[in-house]
């Protein structure tokens, strides 16, 4: 069992910086692979980013690569998503999400799938105004 708490959300304007948190409890931390996902009105939960337990692994979703930074802090159980240089399209509810394995060697079809991820937060807005 694992509680997932979001944070850091908010209102910026285009070319701004939001830094997201998510707090995790429960179980042991750094069994998972930790991800975010996003979902804007009247569109699909995407895939964002995800970690691996050391950050050797990380994935990013082409529209965000190079701007979004992932990171994570096994002895504070979280998770982190830096976003720069913000755009209108960024605007949605961030979900932080965990992935409970032991498999060293995960395809990263798997990691950018929603259905692999164990637990989920409940998810903070952030809103960029162009």
């Amino acid at each position: 069992q694992v509680q997932l708490v979001e944070s850091g959300g908010g209102l910026v304007q285009a070319g701004g910086s939001l830094r997201l948190s998510c707090a995790a409890s429960g179980r042991t931390f750094s069994s998972y692979f930790m991800g975010w996902f996003r979902q804007a009105p009247g569109k699909e939960r995407e895939f964002v980013s995800t970690i691996s337990w050391n950050g050797a692994i990380t994935h990013y979703v082409d529209s965000v690569n190079g701007r979004f930074t992932i990171s994570r802090d096994n002895a504070q159980k979280t998770v982190y998503l830096q976003m720069n240089s913000l755009k209108p399209e960024d605007t949605a509810v961030y979900y932080c999400a965990a992935y409970y394995t032991l498999t060293r060697s995960v395809p990263p079809s798997t990691l950018r799938s929603a259905t692999s991820y164990n637990y989920w937060g409940q998810g903070t807005q952030v809103t960029v105004s162009s």
